[in-house]
């Protein structure tokens, strides 16, 4: 069971991550000050803020948007909204339950992996033995390794070709062009777990249309009818675990 402590250390950890690409870009250039006071004369004064701290307060913005994109949330998100279209339920569960739960099966997936990034970079990070630009190369190293494990090779080329640039290894691609072809092949894997998902729930729709027909109740919705027999299916089948159990398991040996 993972409790808060452990959630918010993958959170710091995530977030010192990305942060250390800023920490590194500050270190490189500590002769600009981060403001600049002008005097205007009979007291007055301007104030300018280095262009480095707008850098860095714009980069805070997207943090969000880096930790979904190059984490498993993705997929745990896409697969729970199709398996609540797939059953029927259109507020239940409601987002905010699927996003709290998307997020922790995320924490229980990368956990290795931001383990890792624990040990050889933020670790000595912050014990000041090594440089913000070290730290940041060492930390993405595990990150890199779990998106090139869940792209396909065909993803991959594409984005290599369209950025045109040559590498032999696949651990060469920069960040830039390994997180679209991650994404992609995420989109994909989503989907296919998704189309796995509707087979049952649409065979019992498909049962209980053929039912209707026959006893001539054509006015009558087969959604309404067919709602309760796939809540008590997915009941009976365990299907939180069973659906969180594939998910999980769909990520390899991160989990």
């Amino acid at each position: 069971m993972i409790g808060i402590t452990p959630s918010i250390r993958l959170f710091s950890l995530a977030g010192t991550t990305f942060l250390l690409l800023a920490s590194a870009t500050v270190a490189a250039a500590p002769e600009l000050p981060i403001a600049t006071v002008t005097d205007l004369g009979d007291g007055a004064q301007s104030l300018s803020v280095n262009i480095q701290i707008l850098a860095l307060m714009t980069f805070l913005t997207l943090l969000p948007s880096f930790v979904i994109m190059m984490t498993a949330f993705t997929r745990i998100i896409i697969v729970f909204a199709i398996l609540r279209q797939a059953i029927g339920l259109q507020q239940t569960p409601s987002n905010q339950i699927l996003v709290g739960l998307a997020m922790f099966l995320t924490i229980f997936v990368m956990m290795p992996v931001f383990e890792e990034v624990n040990t050889v970079a933020l670790e000595p990070y912050l014990a000041e033995s090594i440089a913000p630009e070290v730290a940041l190369e060492r930390a993405s190293e595990p990150i890199k390794k779990f998106m090139l494990a869940q792209t396909r090779e065909v993803d991959l080329d594409l984005f290599v070709r369209m950025a045109d640039v040559d590498v032999d290894d696949p651990h060469d691609v920069g960040f830039f062009t390994l997180v679209p072809a991650f994404m992609t092949s995420e989109l994909k894997t989503a989907f296919e777990i998704g189309f796995i998902l509707f087979i049952p729930f649409l065979i019992i729709d498909l049962v209980v249309a053929s039912v209707l027909m026959s006893m001539g109740m054509m006015m009558l919705s087969p959604l309404i009818i067919s709602l309760p027999f796939k809540i008590m299916l997915f009941v009976m089948v365990d299907g939180w675990v069973l659906i969180i159990g594939v998910v999980a398991n769909s990520f390899g040996g991160f989990t």
